[in-house]
């Protein structure tokens, strides 16, 4: 059989087809033709977006001309048709014309692509007529006259060729009206007037848009249209004018019209997993970000081909995570933890950088900006004035349009969503109050937003405290976390939480505590490190805390990801630049451990920088006794060789400084004359 392309990872409106070999025989090209028509045909059933009558022409069409193929089959069993060159040509021609027409109906029908297909009506109808066409083209070379078929078969063939010929494939009238009135609806979005509910609904209906899921296929596929290179401005304010539109109707129009039991099931199963799921296992070990094409070693271990690639180019040729030397630099797709990240990537609303594709963000047109503002002002009125399904509905909108957008972020901002989201964080059902406290954290990324969260008097931040530790529920203690991280990178905010008594206890506490996987844990330590980074004069505070013995016996529990050590080393490496920290932490066994840790071969290079700057710090605030400890080691100078080779972060300065170090004191105290031995040792050690 002809092995065609699938189309999987097809562009829309591309066809990719392939040309059958000049030495396939007319058995195996006259087989695999009647299989793609019958797959084309399986379309019948299907609802169409647009181009509707050329559909069902081009359907009767092909159902016209399995005829003829099934009787080729037949005479060529029998060896009354000869496989001459004219043949072949023919029937190839229309395999590829048949592989077309098959990409262009799967676009036709495809999830997600409705509205864009229908708004480009005018381009698949010259698609249609084009490859309507070269049917006709196709059969005239065919050698009707000269091969025996039933006159009834030629006949068809005929019949076939002189509609194929004649064919006006245009646009529908009711395409045509229903693109009117989607310009229509750009023209009353940049006068800032809602559109009528009831022609919007004719459109959604007319392109087979009916649910509020339907919406998030089709945002998700135009997000992954604007974020190609190399198009037109024009397309660029289409595609953006699409998004704020279609973005519209979910929240707007089809709010109340949810998905039905089978696809609620579904996502039920699928948010079961993602909340069972570490999230740190989908981040690649080099770059610490979600991988976007998780691919395989031969060592078994997962990366992000990007980041992977870069480490092969650099001259490695070791495995990052076990430091195995590779037989074999092969990359083997990952599909399985693929279909993760992208379920994950659904329900949280994250965009995966792509390399070749810009950040997507909807504004880049008045009529997608007026939407934008149009339905944040819509939403804002739910909390206010919605009764208590109509306010859920409106807080899972907010979540999901402040995940992942600036715009929209800065839009429900505007609107006064903040005010409404923190009046409801004392709620008593643990559900709104846990939409809440998420909104709240995502609205925290927004300049105007952090100032409306915080407060005249900083009682937003009191209140996110009281949620951080008194939460109903985990997830929304998890957030409460998360929104203090976000809120402390400014210096006077960070200095007001820290001065929270029950601030960095609350975070020190969801380190601690074992109910926590390590997706809460590791956003209590980068609300941590950020306290400590952005207001020094909280370190006490945080040392005060006692986190010093809980991230040391946090790490030491081996049970956690790469990135929670990672947070925790960078913790502890801060913490160590103060006197008090430095003897917290030495006291505990920090030293012997980092060194442990340094000397693994299953941490990432991120880590392993953290383990050569707390080092750094307990031997410049130690001084010689916390360096002779250090050089007792026999495996250190290995260690931090390695850490400044493979110095990415800055620490391969840092490594080079503790290695200067440690030779000076063992010159110190060796004398004279010994030094250049003592430094051959280490390096025969290296």
């Amino acid at each position: 059989m002809i092995h065609t392309q699938t189309g999987s990872s097809r562009r829309i409106l591309t066809f990719p087809a392939v040309n059958p070999c000049e030495s396939i025989s007319l058995t195996t090209l006259v087989d695999s033709l009647l299989q793609i028509a019958g797959e084309i045909l399986s379309f019948k059933p299907k609802h169409f977006s647009t181009n509707k009558r050329s559909v069902k022409e081009t359907l009767r069409h092909v159902q016209t001309l399995v005829i003829f193929f099934e009787e080729l089959r037949i005479q060529i069993r029998v060896g009354s048709i000869p496989a001459g060159r004219s043949v072949i040509l023919s029937l190839s021609e229309l395999h590829v014309i048949f592989q077309k027409l098959k990409f262009l109906l799967d676009d036709c029908t495809r999830d997600g692509a409705k509205l864009y297909m229908l708004m480009n009506s005018g381009q698949v109808s010259a698609h249609f007529r084009a490859l309507t066409r070269s049917i006709s083209t196709s059969l005239d070379t065919f050698p009707v006259r000269s091969v025996d078929l039933p006159g009834e078969v030629n006949e068809l063939i005929y019949l076939v060729m002189r509609q194929t010929r004649k064919t006006e494939a245009r646009p529908d009238r009711d395409d045509k009206r229903a693109i009117d009135s989607v310009y229509w609806f750009f023209n009353l979005f940049e006068n800032r007037i809602n559109p009528n509910s009831d022609e919007i609904l004719r459109v959604l209906d007319h392109i087979g848009v009916r649910k509020w899921r339907d919406c998030v296929k089709e945002i998700d596929f135009l997000r992954e249209e604007i974020s190609v290179e190399k198009k037109s401005n024009i397309e660029i304010e289409l595609l953006s004018n699409l998004m704020g539109f279609i973005c519209y109707c979910r929240c707007v129009i089809l709010r109340g019209i949810d998905v039905d039991d089978e696809e609620k099931d579904k996502e039920e199963d699928d948010l079961m997993m993602i909340r069972s799921l570490n999230v740190d296992d989908l981040r690649c070990p080099i770059s610490l970000e979600i991988m976007s094409d998780p691919v395989v070693l031969e060592t078994g271990h997962t990366y992000d081909r990007s980041s992977i690639t870069k480490w092969f180019a650099s001259g490695n040729i070791t495995c990052p995570k076990t430091g195995k030397t590779l037989v074999s630099t092969v990359l083997v797709d990952n599909f399985s933890v693929k279909q993760v990240i992208q379920s994950y990537s659904k329900q949280n609303g994250v965009v995966l950088g792509q390399k070749g594709k810009k950040k997507v963000d909807v504004a880049e047109s008045l009529a997608a900006e007026e939407a934008g503002k149009l339905t944040a002002e819509f939403l804002a009125g739910e909390l206010i004035k919605g009764d208590e399904e109509e306010m859920v509905k409106a807080f899972v909108e907010i979540r999901i349009l402040t995940k992942t957008s600036s715009f929209y972020r800065s839009c429900l901002v505007e609107a006064g969503v903040v005010e409404s989201l923190m009046k409801i964080l004392r709620s008593d059902d643990p559900r709104i109050q846990e939409n809440a406290m998420a909104g709240i954290m995502n609205l925290s990324k927004d300049i105007a937003g952090k100032t409306r969260i915080v407060g005249e008097d900083g009682g937003g931040l009191r209140l996110i405290v009281e949620v951080l530790n008194d939460g109903a529920r985990r997830e929304s203690r998890q957030y409460a976390a998360a929104a203090l991280f976000y809120l402390s990178s400014l210096g006077d905010y960070s200095r007001l939480i820290g001065e929270i008594s029950d601030a960095i206890p609350g975070l020190v506490r969801i380190v601690k505590s074992c109910d926590y996987g390590d997706s809460a844990k590791r956003n209590a330590l980068i609300a941590i490190r950020s306290l400590l980074m952005n207001q020094p004069d909280n370190h006490w505070r945080i040392l005060a805390a006692g986190i010093v013995p809980v991230l040391l016996d946090l790490v030491k529990s081996e049970e956690i990801s790469d990135g929670v050590t990672a947070d925790s080393m960078a913790i502890l490496a801060k913490m160590a630049e103060y006197p008090d920290g430095m003897i917290s932490v030495l006291r505990r066994g920090g030293l012997k451990l980092a060194v442990k840790i340094l000397g693994s071969s299953e941490v990432s290079p991120a880590t392993k920088q953290h383990c050569v700057a707390l080092l750094l710090n307990l031997c410049h605030n130690g001084g010689s006794d916390v360096v002779g400890s250090l050089a007792k080691n026999p495996s250190i100078m290995g260690s931090l060789y390695t850490a400044s080779s493979n110095g990415e972060l800055g620490g391969g300065k840092k490594a080079s400084a503790l290695i200067k170090m440690i030779h000076e004191f063992q010159e110190r105290k060796t004398g004279p004359g010994e030094p250049v031995l003592e430094r051959e040792r280490f390096v025969h050690a290296w």
